[in-house]
């Protein structure tokens, strides 16, 4: 059993997270949260006795063996320097720090310690975006010549922040990390566009190429509804397209030959459309977002195990894009 050191109480952490440590065999054996109501609430619902308002004091205590943590960027980067010191592993949310820069450091004392640092990229492992990897993986689909994707939240959280700092580091990140990761190579050339139409309201367009040649074009906003759809990707191939809607619908478009005129056609499982959804009504694990299957393979690398678990330098990579993408905003 592994005995983690929890950082952070908030929502997010109690509803997407601490959830998976049980079942992957983790136990929180501390927690640390300077709102004193939502650790005393967490404690009890995790039979945890060891609380903490400060992480250098949860860590210094010992008796855990990683530091788990959800909270903000500069915590992430400061909580995480400091239990790498300690030679304990890390996982943390994204964005691993506030910047690239803070990132690096992170990175830096990640190789000075021999310790990972696992990065909360969930998106990579939403079932949707993994059904469609594996099926690039397969060699069948052939190249990828472009992708599409669509990433968009509500500017709820957004009308107070002018600068939409924690819209770029919470949302935007993500997609400078799962582009990237289907395209199987960086951003080269980069050009963005925006339109603001209300305060709190932002629309970008960010179209790219790669050294490899593939193209595309990512829009992210905040002039959605949440209560509506918010993602869709679209691979594009040689007489191939991979279609992913809202994480959980998935088609694969091959090269079929035209029914209308042909009085024998049927469903030719080589060449026809294959698609598929879940099953809602299944007992079974239906953690589409992603959160299950992240911390499953967060746990084997903590046991010694080896998983393509998303590190600090696939975090230092997407902050750097990111940064990209905003200086060309702010310019």
């Amino acid at each position: 059993m592994i005995r983690m050191g929890w950082i952070g109480c908030g929502r997010h952490a109690r509803q997407m997270l601490l959830p998976q440590l049980g079942r992957n065999d983790i136990r929180v054996a501390a927690l640390c949260d300077r709102d004193g109501a939502a650790l005393s609430r967490t404690a009890e619902e995790y039979g945890v006795t060891a609380s903490y308002d400060d992480f250098r004091e949860m860590i210094a205590a010992g008796g855990i063996d990683a530091v788990g943590m959800a909270v903000g960027p500069d915590l992430h980067r400061a909580a995480a320097i400091a239990a790498l010191e300690a030679g304990l592993p890390v996982f943390m949310e994204k964005p691993p720090a506030a910047d690239a820069a803070g990132a690096r450091e992170v990175a830096e004392a990640a190789r000075r310690a021999g310790k990972p640092v696992m990065v909360g990229f969930m998106k990579r492992y939403s079932t949707g975006n993994r059904i469609a990897m594996n099926t690039l993986r397969d060699g069948d689909f052939g190249d990828v010549l472009g992708i599409t994707g669509a990433y968009m939240t509500a500017p709820t959280y957004f009308e107070g922040e002018p600068d939409y700092t924690g819209f770029y580091l919470h949302h935007c990140v993500h997609y400078m990390d799962l582009i990237p990761w289907f395209a199987g190579e960086d951003f080269g050339d980069m050009q963005v566009r925006s339109a603001s139409p209300a305060p709190g309201k932002l629309l970008l367009h960010v179209n790219f190429t790669t050294a490899g040649g593939v193209i595309g074009n990512v829009v992210m906003g905040t002039v959605q509804s949440r209560g509506t759809p918010m993602e869709e990707i679209r691979i594009m191939g040689d007489h191939a397209r991979l279609h992913v809607d809202n994480i959980i619908d998935v088609a694969l478009y091959r090269d079929p030959p035209f029914k209308a005129d042909d009085p024998g056609a049927r469903l030719d499982p080589a060449c026809d459309t294959l698609s598929w959804r879940p099953n809602f009504t299944a007992a079974a694990n239906e953690d589409h977002k992603g959160y299950a299957a992240l911390l499953s393979d967060v746990a084997a690398v903590l046991r010694g195990d080896t998983r393509a678990v998303p590190d600090i330098e696939d975090g230092v990579r997407a902050m750097e894009r990111l940064e990209r993408m905003i200086d060309q905003i702010d310019s």
